[in-house]
């Protein structure tokens, strides 16, 4: 059943179109829920659902440095030797720029990779695009918080 919902919100915020002049508190609604979705999406290996959510010309850059393009993301997702147990966001601020948005946010990320238990907070920043009354996300930045 919370997988029913969960993918009912996807659906509705990913290919509703939005009409024109839709107040900014609405989108302001869809990036957050899509930003939570992404979560979700990660901590079940949706692909299907990530794929909905990250533009085919995605550019991610990972806490170590590493810069991968949508295949390449989607393939890490994949990989048995990470399982996350819990990835939850823990403050996002958006701000618009015309048919734009950036969130910056912190999110708590708990799991396993190759079978040694990790818990790290980071900060990232997320541009989103809205073409055509859908949102998709076509970078995203995270930094390790070691404090």
């Amino acid at each position: 059943m919370r997988i029913a919902g969960y993918w009912f919100l996807l659906f509705v915020f990913v290919s509703g179109n939005a009409p024109a002049g839709t107040p900014q508190d609405v989108q302001l609604g869809r990036i957050l829920s899509l930003e939570n979705a992404w979560n979700q999406a990660l901590q079940v290996k949706d692909e299907k659902a990530l794929d909905q959510l990250l533009d085919r010309a995605f550019i991610d850059i990972e806490c170590d440095g590493t810069l991968t393009n949508k295949a390449e993301y989607m393939a890490n997702i994949k990989a048995p030797t990470v399982q996350l147990a819990r990835i939850v966001n823990e403050s996002m601020k958006v701000q618009f720029y015309g048919r734009s948005a950036v969130v910056i946010g912190v999110y708590l990320e708990i799991g396993t990779r190759n079978g040694n238990p990790y818990s790290h907070r980071q900060r990232f920043y997320d541009t989103w695009i809205n073409r055509n009354g859908t949102w998709l996300c076509v970078s995203s930045q995270s930094t390790l918080i070691l404090h």
